[in-house]
């Protein structure tokens, strides 16, 4: 079978899509896809300058696209839910959870969260939990949360997912990734208990070449460490145009099911087919602890998914 590519999204017109941190990156190139089959695109990102300059970018790329900018801030459970309160569309089709941190130092969230667990889940969690009821009114909606491979570094610790008793950068950001994947196995386990077909599945890029890798260490000072970051996006990474591959697969691709997990061939490139994900992202007792602890954390409560 010939590799999967961009050409293989099937027609997206009428459909209504969200996109997290679609002001670069991978999402950039997410919601310009989706946009060119289409698709009506939310770019929801932080910053509003970068956020209409890459509406401004996406529409001399694709001049018929139909997109517009909503500014989210996940790090600030206030801006998540003005987010949500703003969205008037009567339908969701499509909500990919794209945006996040990797491997900052330790910085806390509006709500004083750790910011890359607040970020990269308790965020998104909010998000998704907040337009729930248009996602499930919606025929044929899905949920994609972009995770990684570097989910393998550590499994959440339930007692300390802020992770006050000792901060490591990476296995934080390793047990953030591993919490989007936990979240999807839990969300698709809840979603099949209530009879609904949303499909909710996860996705990572790979080793894709962003500005998601340099960021940590330019916010330290740490110049060696940046450019080795740089070094690595020349010689390892990707083009983001090949990384957003597993994350449109998971979002239009048909053969898609819940809880897939989707990422490059060869496990830091290539094309898109089903991910290897460490035994700990399918463990259903850790998925129900971290969801329970997750809503209470972000005063988000799923209602419509209590059986």
């Amino acid at each position: 079978m010939p590799a999967w590519t961009a050409r293989d999204i099937p027609d997206q017109s009428g459909r209504r899509a969200v996109v997290t941190g679609a002001n670069s990156g991978i999402g950039y190139v997410t919601a310009r896809e989706l946009a060119r089959r289409g698709a009506h695109v939310v770019l929801a990102c932080r910053s509003a300058e970068r956020g209409l300059r890459a509406v401004d970018e996406l529409r001399a790329e694709v001049p018929d696209a139909d997109v517009e900018f909503g500014r989210l801030d996940l790090a600030d459970l206030a801006s998540v839910r003005q987010f949500a309160e703003a969205y008037d569309d009567g339908r969701l089709d499509l909500l990919v959870n794209n945006a996040g941190v990797m491997a900052l130092p330790y910085r806390r969230t509006a709500d004083g969260f750790e910011t890359q667990f607040g970020v990269n889940h308790l965020g998104h969690f909010a998000l998704t939990g907040l337009l729930l009821p248009r996602l499930l009114g919606t025929p044929g909606a899905r949920v994609i949360s972009v995770s990684s491979g570097a989910h393998a570094l550590g499994n959440i610790d339930i007692g300390d997912l802020n992770s006050e008793r000792h901060y490591r950068r990476w296995i934080a950001y390793g047990r953030s990734k591993t919490a989007n994947l936990l979240f999807i196995h839990e969300l698709a386990r809840r979603l099949a208990a209530v009879g609904s077909e949303v499909v909710a599945a996860a996705a990572h890029p790979g080793y894709a070449s962003t500005n998601l890798q340099a960021t940590g260490p330019r916010m330290e000072g740490r110049r060696t460490a940046e450019r080795f970051m740089e070094l690595g996006n020349r010689i390892i990474g990707q083009a983001a145009e090949t990384g957003a591959l597993p994350t449109l697969y998971a979002a239009t691709e048909p053969r898609v099911k819940p809880d897939w997990f989707t990422g490059p061939a060869w496990g830091v490139r290539g094309a898109p087919t089903r991910s290897w994900r460490a035994k700990w992202t399918l463990n259903d007792v850790a998925g129900e602890r971290l969801w329970a602890a997750s809503e209470d954390l972000t005063g988000v409560t799923y209602e419509t998914l209590k059986t």
